[in-house]
């Protein structure tokens, strides 16, 4: 597989489908989760909830993943994964490679060649930005899928220098 680090807007990405750093509600939210739902439209609110009342009632566990349409976005399919919370005093890694693990897993099954990633966990869920590269070229560098084609979507500058410097690194 061919990884390709790109600083932009995850919406934006011309790829058969977009990995969404949900949150387990499934229901959008802030973040990439708030940009993919808004600019996705309401059909994927539409599925995400079709998806609650059938399987996930209790939300999508951490490290799981499921598709729904892309809805107005320029891609067929979006991925949602729930990434874990950092925290200093346990180890989450696992967790995280499973949110990478997954998504290329059900992409794949999809028949997606190019996927879209952000930086899962990141954000909100306060996982360092060095160490999130490394765990996710980590399981893009290994995996065995059908898909060809994987980009890291960096939002700002800053993000993606540091990403360049820890994948050159690695």
């Amino acid at each position: 597989m061919i990884i390709t680090l790109v600083q932009g807007d995850i919406t934006a990405q011309q790829v058969d489908a977009i990995v969404n750093a949900a949150n387990s509600s499934l229901l959008g939210g802030g973040g990439v989760d708030g940009a993919i739902h808004r600019k996705g439209g309401p059909e994927i609110l539409a599925e995400c909830r079709a998806l609650r009342a059938a399987k996930y009632g209790r939300g999508l566990g951490t490290g799981q993943a499921v598709a729904t349409t892309a809805g107005r976005l320029p891609a067929r399919w979006v991925v949602h994964t729930v990434g874990p919370v950092y925290s200093p005093t346990e180890n989450r890694a696992e967790l995280l490679r499973d949110c990478y693990r997954n998504s290329l897993r059900i992409a794949g099954e999809l028949g997606a060649r190019t996927v879209a990633f952000p930086l899962i966990s990141s954000g909100i869920y306060r996982w360092p930005v060095d160490d999130a590269v490394r765990q996710a070229l980590s399981v893009l560098r290994t995996a065995s899928t059908g898909v060809e084609q994987a980009y890291l979507v960096l939002y700002d500058a800053a993000t993606y220098h540091l990403a360049e410097q820890v994948a050159a690194a690695a």
